[in-house]
């Protein structure tokens, strides 16, 4: 653990990835002149072409948009418990990025560049302030349960710096890998080794000393063997009493929302253990990358919107509300700030001859919740379509 320049209100990071591009305008950004002029041409869109064609009019939101909590925000019922949270939020309405692409717009989210080969937000959390967990990595991905994000590892890796400051990627469905010993290897023979090993690894670090990719990958050996015990704990959900599986939905089945549900509260549950345990950096993603999939497995709502974001919406909204309330009365979120965000936003009108919404990089939003944060206010603006930001 290494001490910032300047005090800090927040000790460990969340954030919280809707990989696809979840549209602003179905869910946080209200916009009353889209609904009044639903069906319209959008002003000054004529023949407007964008990432995958030509576009069509002006849509409303298919979810109705209500006053929440004391500061009375106007969010989506797609989401209706996250919006109970209203007053613990700060929303940016104002976000633009630089690519309409979404593997680069991964990067862009994750690093602030399009390109391949820059240093995620985790890992320079981590590089800057270290850990203060011995048994744990410092930096942990936790993918969806379906899979990878488009840009993958780039969301999580470590660019130009050392090798030690990538992402640990694993989820509660699957543990590390690797990571287990083998049955037919005792716990004294195994501990032996690993002893015999370390002198040998800091013999030959000696010989070379200053390679960085040489001392990560030591480091790495030496905390995957400490990582035996840490890791099968902080893993295993069985200890969680049944109230709090079911406040994250964890605990449901029986069909295809459920089980998304389940099986992404899981993951909740998940990261809110590694944050108690001093993870300083955990990135959760809610949606996946599939070839041939789009809409399916994440928030990429091109042709179908409302027939899609009626599995995602409360696939994320439960389990994500269900953490920031349980990280709230623990006390955990007095020294964690949690970022909610998406690697661009969607476009007012729908694309001809489809019923959803391209994407659209000229104006999106996040917010944030916990340590540092001014709850219960919004920041920036778009414009009364929701197409660019203009404050």
């Amino acid at each position: 653990s290494r001490r910032g320049h300047f005090p800090a209100r927040a000790k460990n990071v969340l954030m919280i990835f809707c990989s696809g591009a979840c549209s602003h305008l179905d869910t946080f950004d209200y916009k009353p002149e889209l609904i009044r002029r639903h069906g319209q041409p959008m002003p000054g869109g004529d023949k407007l072409i964008t990432f995958q064609g030509e576009q069509g009019d002006l849509v409303k939101s298919p979810w109705e948009f209500r006053p929440r909590g004391q500061s009375g925000k106007m969010i989506s019922d797609l989401v209706p418990h996250l919006g109970a949270l209203a007053d613990d939020m700060c929303f940016i309405h104002s976000l633009t990025g630089k690519t309409n692409t979404h593997g680069p717009g991964e990067n862009f989210m994750s690093t602030g560049f399009t390109l391949d080969g820059f240093p995620s937000a985790g890992a320079w959390v981590t590089y800057a302030l270290g850990s203060e967990n011995a048994t744990l990595p410092a930096y942990v991905a936790i993918p969806d349960p379906r899979g990878n994000p488009q840009s993958s590892v780039n969301c999580w890796g470590p660019g130009f710096l050392p090798a030690a400051f990538q992402g640990t990627d694993f989820n509660a469905a699957n543990p590390v890998r690797n990571l287990a010993r083998p049955s037919n290897i005792s716990p004294k023979s195994d501990a032996a080794t690993r002893d015999f090993l370390t002198k040998l690894n800091r013999h030959h670090l000696n010989r070379f000393p200053g390679d960085s990719e040489l001392a990560a990958r030591i480091s790495s050996y030496e905390l995957a063997a400490r990582m035996q015990m840490s890791v099968p704990e902080v893993s295993d959900l069985s200890s969680e009493p049944a109230h709090v599986l079911k406040m994250y939905g964890a605990d449901e089945s029986g069909n295809k929302v459920k089980d998304l549900r389940a099986a992404y509260g899981r993951n909740c549950i998940l990261a809110r253990r590694l944050v108690e345990k001093g993870v300083r950096f955990v990135q959760l993603f809610n949606g996946a990358y599939q070839t041939g999939g789009e809409g399916v497995s994440n928030w990429d709502g091109h042709k179908v919107l409302k027939e899609q974001y009626s599995i995602h919406g409360p696939v994320l909204d439960q389990p994500t509300a269900a953490l920031i309330t349980d990280l709230k009365q623990r006390g955990l979120l007095k020294d964690t700030l949690v970022v909610w965000c998406t690697e661009f936003g969607r476009m007012p009108t729908f694309q001809k001859g489809a019923s959803g919404r391209d994407h659209n990089p000229a104006g999106f939003t996040a917010w944030m919740v916990g340590a540092g944060v001014k709850p219960g206010y919004s920041y920036g603006a778009t414009d009364d379509f929701g197409y660019k930001a203009v404050e």
